[in-house]
């Protein structure tokens, strides 16, 4: 079900009966029609195994499930809003930046460390962020939170695109990400920030960018 932009901060979903969406837990601003929000403890279609991993990454973000007939209105935070639509790929995302999504899309977690080696375990501590990200696979439409609004940098073979950690938001596609350094270790001792580190993004995809280096 598509997400309508009302503004760069709420946007409006549409609920039909028998199909189902997630959001955030405390995003619903106002709703029209018969509507129900019932938690949810498993966190979509991940199963125990997807929240097992996101609560080792510190992501135990609560979700609602949100069914009926009617519309929805969704903010948070008065945070902007970014609108996904995924054709079958897959989206990466830190699961506290997810505002709502389709329940036809697929959740998953994965161990982001593994593509960087020791430099995603930096990446994690540069950032906060766990060493897991959520994923969410398939057909639909997916709502995220960013700081200051958010641009969407394509990415191509043999044209990599570096981003700081924590401007990062989200990216889709076959997208290979490595954390990387100009500076020497030294130089990088008291650093609290990841002014030192650039995310570097390979492949065929897209980026999300936000005009901040704040964290939600």
């Amino acid at each position: 079900m598509p997400f309508r932009e009302i503004n760069s901060k709420m946007v409006e979903a549409t609920v039909v009966p028998g199909q189902k969406m997630f959001s955030q837990r405390g995003a619903m601003l106002a709703y029209r029609g018969e509507v129900a929000f019932t938690p949810n403890i498993q966190g979509g279609q991940g199963g125990m195994m997807s929240m097992i991993g996101r609560r080792m990454a510190n992501e135990a973000t609560p979700l609602m499930t949100v069914e009926g007939n009617g519309t929805v209105m969704f903010g948070h935070g008065g945070h902007h809003i970014q609108v996904i639509n995924l054709s079958g790929d897959t989206l990466y995302v830190e699961a506290d930046r997810l505002l709502a999504f389709d329940g036809t899309l697929q959740q998953g977690t994965m161990f982001m460390g593994s593509q960087g080696g020791v430099m995603g375990m930096v990446r994690g501590q540069v950032t906060g962020q766990g060493l897991f990200t959520t994923t969410l696979k398939g057909h639909g439409a997916v709502a995220v939170m960013a700081h200051g609004g958010v641009i969407e940098l394509p990415i191509a073979p043999g044209r990599d695109v570096h981003v700081d950690p924590q401007a990062y938001v989200a990216h889709h596609g076959e997208v290979r990400n490595k954390l990387s350094t100009a500076l020497g270790w030294r130089e990088m001792v008291g650093r609290g920030s990841g002014e030192g580190f650039q995310l570097e993004l390979s492949g065929s995809g897209a980026v999300y960018v936000q005009a901040s280096e704040e964290k939600l």
